[in-house]
């Protein structure tokens, strides 16, 4: 039998080369090249094939194979447009600790007490560790099976013999088929489990739910070809520091990308969050200089946050600039239009920007917001209790209209708030709400009587 030959491809983008070096001939990424065999890949390959199918008029094909069945969480369901597709291939990715495999749990839970088999496939915990945890979460059910294999065959045997409506892989990265040499992880072990796990639910009409390690970067590991085989990809995030998660979508074949699911984290596993902006506003604290409430958009959903800023006098030559769930970028840019166009130093000044919380908002709608609260900051002035601002800031100091600003001020509205600045091209506000209209950011430091340092150590701050 002749030697299987062996080539090196690339984990990031899938470039092969002959042999081994540093630098990937395709993408240009360092030490991203792994040694895969061809032979075995090859017969591989041929052994997963799915049968082929007659082609048929496109008006016959019948839709309904395709709706959506709910999991029995509702902020996933949110996420998903209706809940889980059947044949739908899933990709969860998130950072380790973050909760993936607390969510998917309840999710197998959920759905097996719907009467709908659930196979929870392990290879990094055993069943004993997984029986604990569903004892904490209240996740024991009949319906629910759980198999400890890495195998990619045995895995395959588990289902046929569960017969199941939902199979929850926890990961992909440890499945490893015993025709390839390579190390489970890499490039070659992901790509042919993973095809081999979409063709199984093709074929078989079953949700398939897959676990996916994330990089130091933050991205999927593995081949670039597994998100794309997918149907869906999820990403799970949030600070492990706090209590709330955010589950976003990067890719969905059924559905819209634009929607939001957010969960709490507790004793009891993750609970879904029906108001996130009452939770962020819960233990605000009123008359503080530096603090305001923004109203931003995560996907589909209205949020308010609150945004504080401190600014304190520094005796460093270049003065610390250090910001928490926002782009240290738009801080930069926000100071240098503070010093030029509104004239207020504050290049001698350390600066501290936090949005309460966890949240990471990373959209210019707070450029607004995140000006005033500096100032006031600086100044030493508070900013009234029932405001809110929400306007993008030109390099000249102007204002600009931020998308949904309609739905933005009715959510500000509806949790009390009196009062927003915006720009002047703003539309009308809903009802219970007054609009402070200003065309720059100079405009409505005067307006809200910001112009003036209020006390000493204040003025020596600005100065």
């Amino acid at each position: 039998m002749a030697k299987a030959r062996t080539h090196f491809r690339c984990r990031s983008c899938g470039a092969t080369a002959p042999k081994w070096v540093g630098q990937c001939p395709g993408c240009s990424e360092w030490s991203t090249l792994e040694e895969e065999g061809e032979s075995s890949l090859s017969a591989l390959s041929a052994a997963v094939l799915p049968p082929s199918r007659k082609p048929q008029p496109i008006a016959e094909v019948d839709p309904t194979e395709f709706t959506p069945r709910s999991t029995g969480v509702e902020e996933l369901d949110r996420v998903l447009g209706g809940g889980l597709v059947p044949g739908s291939v899933t990709l969860l990715g998130g950072e380790p600790g973050i909760g993936k495999s607390t969510l998917l749990l309840q999710v197998a839970a959920e759905v097996a007490a719907a009467g709908r088999k659930v196979l929870y496939v392990s290879g990094e915990e055993s069943p004993q560790q997984i029986r604990l945890r569903a004892e904490r979460l209240g996740a024991l059910h009949p319906d629910l099976f759980l198999a400890a294999e890495v195998i990619l065959p045995q895995v395959v045997g588990a289902i046929d013999t569960v017969e199941p409506d939902l199979v929850v892989i926890d990961s992909i990265q440890t499945l490893v088929h015993p025709d390839l040499s390579s190390a489970p992880g890499s490039v070659a072990q992901v790509r042919d489990c993973s095809h081999r796990l979409v063709t199984e639910a093709k074929s078989r009409g079953c949700a398939v739910v897959m676990v996916g390690h994330v990089t130091k970067e933050g991205g999927l590991a593995g081949p670039r070809i597994l998100e794309h085989a997918v149907d869906t990809v999820l990403s799970f995030e949030g600070d492990r520091h706090h209590a709330l998660r955010f589950l976003r979508v990067v890719k969905h074949r059924f559905g819209s990308t634009l929607e939001l699911g957010l969960f709490e984290m507790g004793e009891r596993g993750l609970r879904g969050v029906p108001d996130p902006s009452e939770l962020f506003l819960a233990d605000r604290r009123r008359g503080i200089p530096g603090s305001i409430v923004v109203p931003v958009i995560e996907g589909n959903r209205p949020l308010l946050v609150e945004l504080q800023v401190l600014t304190a006098l520094s005796s460093l030559p270049s003065p610390r600039r250090s910001v928490t769930g926002l782009e240290s970028n738009r801080l930069a840019v926000l100071l240098a239009v503070l010093e030029q166009r509104v004239g207020i130093p504050c290049s001698s000044a350390d600066v501290y920007a936090l949005v309460v919380g966890g949240v990471r908002v990373a959209e210019p709608g707070t450029d607004l917001a995140l000006g005033l609260a500096t100032v006031s900051s600086l100044v030493g002035a508070t900013l009234p209790p029932d405001l809110v601002a929400c306007g993008e800031v030109g390099l000249g100091g102007e204002l600009r209209q931020v998308p949904h600003t309609a739905r933005r001020l009715t959510e500000a509205a509806r949790l009390g708030f009196k009062r927003a600045v915006v720009p002047f091209s703003a539309p009308a506000p809903p009802e219970g709400i007054e609009l402070i209209r200003v065309g720059t950011l100079t405009d409505a430091v005067a307006r809200l009587g910001l112009g003036e340092p209020r006390s000493d150590r204040a003025m020596r701050v600005v100065r």
